[in-house]
C-alpha cells in the first residue's frame, strides 16, 4: 500500500460548541511527525475526499510553523478555516507575508491568541474571526478557574486592590462574536455564548460543569426521550432505536438497569442495548420512556458534556480492529460510553458497572486498564486534544499506523452532523 501524507502527520480534534450548546464545527490539530516534511496541498486534497459536504465546518490548527507556512502557501480558495497563532505572526515577517497572500486568495483565516494581545487593526483585517484564550483572571470580573466546592478566596485576595479590585488588575472585556477556547469556568462559557454571542467555544469546562450540577439527580435528556418515542411511533428499525438509546449515556445506562431489574423477570441478563430492545418489546419500552419524561434533563450546559462522551464512544467503535463482528463493535461503543459515566452520575465507575451484567472485558478495560479494549479507550481519549505525545506513544505501543489512525479519525469526524448527538431518521 502506497503511503499518503497521513503517514507523516499526527492529528487530534476538539469540538466547537454553539450558543445552543450544540456542535457547530470541529477544530483539527495538525502535527508534523519528526523528520517528516508533509505535503499540505496533498493533505488538503485528501481531506476533501474524506470530508462530506454535510459534515461540520473545519478549523485547521497547525501545531508547527512549517505546517502553517505550507498551508498558507498552498491552500486553495474554499479550504477549511486555518488558525494563525498570534505570537508566530508577530515574530515572523515571512508568516505575515503569507497571511496577506492567503487573504488575497480568499482563504478564511482565524487569529489565535490571548484576549489581552489581540492584533491592531492593520493585522486584524486579514482575519475572519479570532480564537481567543483568557488569562487566569478571566474577563468581565469572572475568574477563568474552577473553584472547589465551598472554597473561599483568601483574605488577601478578597480585599480590593488599589489598581483593579478583586483580581488586582482591570478585568478584560469579552469581544462580541469571536470564538473562545480553554475556558475553565462555566460562568465564562455562559457569558461568552449568551451575552457576547460568541461564534463558538472550543472545548467545554467539564470540571466546572460537573461541579455546578453535582447535587442534581442525573436524568436522561428530554430530547433523546422524545426522539426515541417518535421512532417507536414511526415503527423505525432497531438500528435507529439502538442509535438513539446510545446517543445519551444516562438513558443507555438507565435502560440497561431497567431491562435487568427483578420486576421484569427476564430469564437472562441483558448486556447490550440491542438485546434489551429485542427482549423488552416496544409497548413496554414506550411506557418506560413515558415514565422518564417528567424528570427528564433539559439543562443546555450538560449537552456538550454528554455529546463529547458520545463522540469518544463513536471513535472507539471505529478504532476497534477491522473485521470484528458487529456485536463486538457495539460492545466497544458501550464500553467507551460507560467508561465516562462517573462524569454524569457523580459516583465511581466500578460501582456503576457492578449494577449491570456487562462483559468482563468492559470492566477490565475501564477499571483495570487491561484486556483487548484498554488501548482503544486510551487512544480515543488521547485524540481529543492538541498533545501529540500520548497519541504517538500509544501508536508505537500498539502498532497502529499513522496512516490508518488518521483516516479512521477523519472518517468518524466527517460523519458527524451539526447538532449531534442524534440518530438518523
Amino acid at each position: 500500500m502506497v503511503q499518503s501524507v497521513f503517514s507523516a502527520l499526527t492529528l487530534g480534534y476538539r469540538p466547537l460548541w454553539s450558543r445552543a450548546r450544540r456542535l457547530v464545527g470541529l477544530q483539527l490539530f495538525v502535527h508534523e511527525d519528526p523528520g517528516c516534511n508533509a505535503d499540505m496541498a496533498h493533505f488538503l486534497r485528501s481531506l476533501d475526499e474524506i470530508w462530506s459536504r454535510q459534515a461540520p465546518p473545519l478549523l485547521i490548527s497547525p501545531q508547527s510553523r512549517q505546517v502553517l507556512c505550507n498551508l498558507l502557501e498552498h491552500a486553495p480558495q474554499g479550504s477549511p478555516w486555518i488558525e494563525v497563532r498570534g505570537d508566530w505572526l508577530q515574530q515572523d515577517a515571512g508568516i505575515y507575508a503569507l497571511v496577506q497572500q492567503a487573504k488575497a486568495r480568499g482563504l478564511m483565516l482565524v487569529w489565535g491568541g490571548s484576549l489581552a494581545e489581540v492584533p491592531e487593526a492593520d493585522a486584524a483585517r486579514y482575519f475572519a474571526s479570532s480564537l481567543l484564550s483568557l488569562p487566569p483572571e478571566g474577563a468581565n470580573g469572572m475568574p477563568n478557574a474552577v473553584r472547589a466546592a465551598g472554597a473561599k478566596p483568601d483574605a488577601a485576595a478578597s480585599k480590593p486592590a488599589d489598581d483593579g479590585g478583586f483580581f488586582g488588575q482591570q478585568p478584560l472585556n469579552l469581544l462580541n462574536g469571536q470564538m473562545y477556547q480553554d475556558l475553565q469556568s462555566l460562568e465564562l462559557a455562559r457569558a461568552s455564548l449568551d451575552e457576547h454571542e460568541a461564534a463558538a467555544v472550543a472545548g467545554w469546562p467539564v470540571a466546572d460543569t460537573i461541579q455546578a450540577y453535582r447535587l442534581q439527580q442525573p436524568q436522561p435528556s428530554r430530547d433523546a426521550l422524545f426522539r426515541l418515542m417518535k421512532a417507536i411511533d414511526k415503527e423505525q428499525s432497531l438500528d435507529v432505536m439502538e442509535a438513539i438509546l446510545g446517543s445519551d449515556p444516562v438513558l443507555a445506562y438507565r435502560f440497561l438497569l431497567y431491562t435487568n431489574s427483578a420486576a421484569l423477570g427476564l430469564r437472562r441478563g441483558v448486556d447490550s442495548l440491542r438485546r434489551g430492545l429485542v427482549m423488552l418489546g416496544l409497548g413496554t419500552l414506550e411506557r418506560w420512556l413515558a415514565d422518564q419524561l417528567p424528570n427528564a434533563c433539559t439543562e443546555p450546559d450538560l449537552i456538550p458534556l454528554r455529546t463529547q462522551v458520545v463522540f469518544r464512544a463513536k471513535l472507539a467503535e471505529y478504532l476497534i480492529e477491522a473485521g470484528v463482528s458487529l456485536d463486538l463493535q457495539r460492545e466497544m461503543y458501550l464500553c467507551s460510553l460507560f467508561s465516562q459515566l462517573d462524569l454524569l452520575l457523580h459516583e465511581p465507575v466500578p460501582s456503576i458497572l457492578r449494577r449491570t451484567p456487562l462483559n468482563e472485558r468492559i470492566f477490565d478495560a475501564i477499571v483495570a486498564r487491561t484486556g483487548p479494549y484498554a488501548a482503544v479507550l486510551q487512544m480515543s481519549q488521547a485524540l481529543e486534544g492538541s498533545d501529540a505525545a500520548p497519541i504517538r506513544h500509544l501508536r508505537e505501543q500498539e502498532g497502529w499506523s499513522a496512516e490508518d489512525l488518521n483516516r479512521l479519525l477523519l472518517r468518524m469526524l466527517g460523519e458527524l452532523r451539526l447538532g449531534m448527538p442524534q440518530a438518523q431518521s
